[in-house]
């Protein structure tokens, strides 16, 4: 019923009105999702300058922090959306498909330079060889290992190959008070899709097929999963978040709970701030099956095809995505550019801690699964966890997974 609704809002005819030129300056309404503190501080201050180079706009930010994509859908049927909002890559091939963004193509001109974005970042919002959005920013997840856990160990450079990383999670796997307790495992695991998919593509698998069906269960996709299941089952050097009684990946590992884990960006400024004493390093993620492979994390600004103020909405995107609002946006470190020349002028590629996220930009595997990613990505983290912990074999598990992923796909279509 979404869908209908908002494919009948996206076929209305609407014209696209030019800049004010009245002296009431235009209201544009830009909505976001609720975030870190300092992160909406910055926000605000790189909207602030906006409104200075542009006194005939002023940008009215509103954070929708519960249910944010439900509440953006019901708001574009209910034609009271925003003029300007987030929308996370995973989300985007729905709305995308649904006619209610407005295409950004013919706004774009040379001066914008759009050759400077990252490609893997652009492409992750075109649909039908429009662009619907443009990326503020992006995270690639990358190896974080405690450097005092790996000279204790005597390892002195991080694994380049999963086969590396098995060997050197038995070698950092530690009962340090030799009461038959691990203090210390090699690897952290996170097992919800969104950080296994790049292990289904290492072999040949995918998520989905042409058809956007689930397509996980295929053989091929199995061996990459085989590897985490068999490092938690029968090596025993890698433990879950609830396993050592804390809520994410950098938490155990700030904690030192394990000396290895696969992270974002967002965990650097987390680490600094709550383990300010904790000696770690970053590197690309270990290569699996001879191939390198990553995921990428990315939101865009897309503006809402029924805005009445299309013009005043495009010159708040351009400058949030140019290269003056994005340097100011990105400076800090917490979010990375997704402009390369931005990236080079800010000098992350020497960073030693974030060099490695933006190395990994190239080859990384989109978060996306189709346009009913909820039903893919749900049905996986709930079998694959059982598959996990024993409770049934992991073809089984993946074999449920597609197969109720797929039927909830098809009541959808």
């Amino acid at each position: 019923m979404v869908a209908i609704a908002l494919c009948a809002i996206g076929c209305q005819n609407l014209s696209l009105p030019s800049a004010s030129t009245a002296t009431t300056p235009v209201v544009i309404k830009l909505s976001g999702w609720g975030s870190d503190p300092t992160e909406q501080k910055l926000l605000k201050q790189v909207l602030k300058d906006f409104e200075t180079q542009h006194p005939g706009i002023r940008v009215k930010y509103e954070v929708i922090s519960d249910q944010y994509m439900d509440v953006i859908k019901t708001r574009l049927i209910g034609e009271a959306a925003p003029d300007v909002f987030y929308l996370d890559a995973l989300e985007a091939p729905f709305l995308m498909s649904q006619n209610v963004l407005e295409p950004l193509d013919a706004y774009i001109n040379s001066e914008f330079d759009l050759p400077d974005f990252e490609e893997t970042l652009i492409n992750s919002f075109k649909y039908d060889n429009h662009i619907y959005g443009l990326p503020k920013d992006y995270s690639t997840l990358t190896l974080f290992y405690n450097k005092q856990a790996f000279a204790t160990a005597g390892l002195t450079s991080p694994p380049t190959t999963w086969d590396e990383l098995l060997t050197y999670s038995k070698q950092l796997t530690v009962d340090k008070n030799q009461d038959g307790r691990i203090d210390q495992y090699g690897y952290g695991v996170i097992p919800e899709l969104a950080r296994q998919a790049y292990k289904i593509k290492a072999f040949g698998g995918q998520l989905v097929d042409e058809n956007g069906y689930a397509a996980f269960a295929s053989e091929a996709g199995l061996q990459g999963l085989q590897l985490v299941v068999d490092q938690y089952q029968k090596d025993r050097t890698s433990a879950q978040k609830s396993d050592v009684g804390t809520n994410s990946g950098s938490e155990m590992f700030g904690q030192s709970k394990v000396a290895m884990v696969i992270e974002g960006n967002w965990a650097i400024p987390y680490l600094k701030e709550t383990f300010p004493q904790l000696d770690f390093a970053t590197a690309e993620v270990p290569t699996i099956n001879d191939k390198k492979g990553t995921m990428v994390f990315t939101v865009a600004y897309v503006m809402n095809k029924q805005s009445q103020h299309k013009a005043e909405a495009w010159e708040l995107i351009s400058y949030l995505t140019g290269k003056e609002g994005m340097e100011k946006w990105t400076a800090t470190g917490f979010a990375l550019p997704t402009r390369q020349s931005v990236a080079q002028k800010l000098g992350y590629e020497q960073d030693p801690v974030r060099s490695a996220f933006l190395a990994g930009v190239e080859y990384a595997m989109p978060w996306q699964a189709g346009k009913h990613p909820a039903a893919i990505m749900n049905n996986f983290d709930n079998q694959f966890v059982s598959a996990l912990l024993g409770q049934q074999p992991l073809k089984q598990a993946m074999q449920r997974a597609q197969a109720e992923a797929n039927k909830l796909i098809r009541a959808m279509e």
